[in-house]
């Protein structure tokens, strides 16, 4: 698969501190992580930061071994379950948490109308629409720095049209429109953190999407990129779809990224269960054979991704067995032993995809090198320097000893 997209060929000239150029020297050019989002959900990392203790500590030592970004849950009604006392403090500990290790952090969602806030039903439609706004402007603005990537808005295609339970947004979406209401999120989102990059997120990958999202753009909503969920409990989608959405979405211009993606490593949910939320069982047990299968295709659906120029992330939804429907769809089991799926993105993301190479300077001291994308520590006889190699200009690094 072609992944030359995900490299830059740079010069870098090394000097020493004065300005001197290392000449003629061994220089070690290590990443140390990449500019690609390999994502995972990092639900886990909540209690493991809040309580402490060793319970956890097996489960986030593996996902940082291999994971760049995590998304983290604001989902409204758990977030604030009672109005006006948001579980801010866990949350912003465990971002801040993730930053120090070098993980960049998704908040997911900010208006979604499932897990809403319950206590919102007993006010108008105007005073909702407020309050969601307010909640934008007080979590957007709060976590910045610390946050600045989000969901805005969450399944928008069949939310004004939902209707399993009564909601709040479900209600200020059939007033608004899909498109006003979502013009509003998205604007008080970008007013409150102007740097933030803003998704509009759907498991709807139908032409009703692309119709929303064209409606969107010409509406001037500041979507940063397109969110395309990947729920794959009934199966895995294969190379031809893939290809045909990527195909799709990619007539946009926007960077897209497949934000809760899911394959399965037991029996495959039946084809027709239409609202996976419906299959309900007692247990889902991860099997071998299973196992194999989904290793199998999450290398296929990563290599594919991994090679089209306008995605950005990937987010695995579940880290291990045992989440969302109790699916066995993580990458360790439920006693957090790997699965094969760990073991083969491990090896993509830090061997096949990761440079780490000595390169030769000449004798003014410049240096070139093919690299990934992404982070690195260079280093020539005792002296050292971190650079961020993005782009293919030309680049001088005082190294210090």
């Amino acid at each position: 698969m072609e992944t030359a997209g995900r490299k830059v060929g740079k010069r870098i000239r090394l000097t020493d501190e004065q300005g001197n150029p290392l000449s003629n020297r061994e220089a070690k050019v290590r990443q140390v992580n990449h500019a690609f989002l390999f994502g995972c959900g990092g639900f886990d990392f909540v209690p493991y930061v809040v309580e402490g203790g060793e319970k956890y500590k097996q489960l986030v030592d593996g996902w940082l071994e291999v994971f760049n970004y995590a998304t983290l849950p604001f989902y409204w009604g758990r977030y604030e379950p009672e109005e006006g006392k948001p579980n801010h403090d866990s949350l912003m500990k465990t971002a801040q948490y993730l930053k120090a290790q070098g993980v960049k952090v998704k908040g997911h969602p900010l208006c979604w109308h499932t897990s809403c806030a319950n206590w919102l039903m007993k006010y108008d439609n105007q005073t909702i629409l407020r309050k969601q706004l307010e909640r934008i402007d007080r979590d957007v603005a709060g976590f910045q720095g610390v946050i600045d990537m989000w969901d805005v808005i969450n399944e928008v295609v069949i939310m004004p049209i939902f209707d399993k339970y009564d909601n709040a947004i479900t209600r200020i979406c059939k007033e608004k429109g899909r498109v006003g209401l979502i013009r509003e999120v998205f604007e008080r989102a970008h007013a409150s953190n102007p740097d933030a990059v803003l998704l509009l997120n759907d498991f709807n990958t139908s032409i009703d999407y692309e119709i929303l999202i064209d409606g969107c753009l010409n509406a001037g909503v500041p979507i940063s990129a397109i969110g395309i969920q990947s729920h794959q409990h009934q199966g895995y989608w294969g190379r031809e779809k893939l290809e045909e959405v990527l195909e799709r979405f990619s007539h946009f211009g926007l960077p897209i990224h497949f934000t809760e993606n899911t394959l399965i490593s037991g029996e495959i949910m039946p084809s027709h269960i239409v609202d996976l939320n419906d299959w309900q069982v007692d247990s889902w047990p991860t099997t071998p054979e299973g196992e194999e299968r989904q290793a199998r295709e999450m290398e296929e659906m990563y290599r594919i991704l991994f090679s089209h120029p306008l995605v950005e992330a990937i987010t695995t939804w579940n880290y291990r067995d045992g989440g969302w429907l109790k699916a066995p769809a993580g990458f360790v089991r439920q006693d957090h032993s790997r699965k094969p799926s760990y073991e083969m993105l491990q090896k993509l993301v830090k061997q096949e995809w990761w440079t780490d190479t000595t390169v030769k300077t000449d004798e003014n001291g410049w240096l070139e090198v093919e690299a990934f994308k992404g982070d690195y520590h260079i280093s020539a006889e005792g002296r050292n320097a971190d650079a961020c190699l993005t782009d293919s200009t030309e680049m001088v690094l005082a190294l210090k000893a």
